[in-house]
């Protein structure tokens, strides 16, 4: 496959192009070498590892979500390089939550709720659901106040147009964080 572009609003780090080539990066530029070339593939899967931070949490979260950003930033200028940013959507999530207590190693342990992010031409900007409190917690975690399933039924349906009930049965649940279509 050809490469996929590479978009000029990427800075430019000793004549290099910023980025990385971290693993994801290189996942995300596999994902966009086959968006690119025209690929029939509807739904694409790329993982980082490394999250399960239950010491020493504050130096590897920045550092992995440092990779996650600048990976997505470039996966998205290769997009926009390509002409095929409209046809993509974004959903990033963790498949566990974290505890809101540190556990004394200077991290923390599984707990629940966990932050999505979508994005893309069609996400209309903001933030959807409830802020958790801290003053609420629930047997020490935070509690959820947006199912997981809501936003993957909304996507489902509105940007994969498949219907729900094959993957969640009857879930009724959507959030309305997409821009009406034209």
């Amino acid at each position: 496959a050809k490469p996929a572009p590479i978009a000029e609003d990427l800075p430019t780090i000793s004549g290099g192009n910023a980025g990385g080539d971290t693993n994801l990066s290189q996942q995300l530029d596999v994902v966009a070498k086959l968006i690119a070339a025209g690929s029939p593939t509807r739904a694409w899967s790329v993982s980082l590892g490394g999250f399960d931070t239950h010491a020493n949490e504050a130096n590897a979260q920045a550092l992995l979500l440092g990779t996650v950003s600048s990976s997505i930033t470039k996966f998205l200028s290769q997009m926009k390089a390509s002409g095929r940013s409209k046809d993509i959507t974004v959903m990033v999530y963790s498949e566990f939550g974290r505890r809101v207590i540190g556990n004394g190693s200077q991290g923390t342990d599984h707990g629940t709720s966990g932050p999505m992010f979508i994005i893309g031409n069609s996400v209309k900007g903001g933030f959807y659901g409830d802020q958790p409190s801290l003053k609420s917690l629930i047997n020490g975690d935070l509690a959820v106040t947006t199912d997981f399933r809501d936003v993957y039924a909304t996507l489902i349906e509105n940007v994969l147009k498949s219907p729900v009930a094959p993957i969640l049965g009857n879930w009724n649940g959507r959030v309305n964080f997409l821009k009406a279509a034209n």
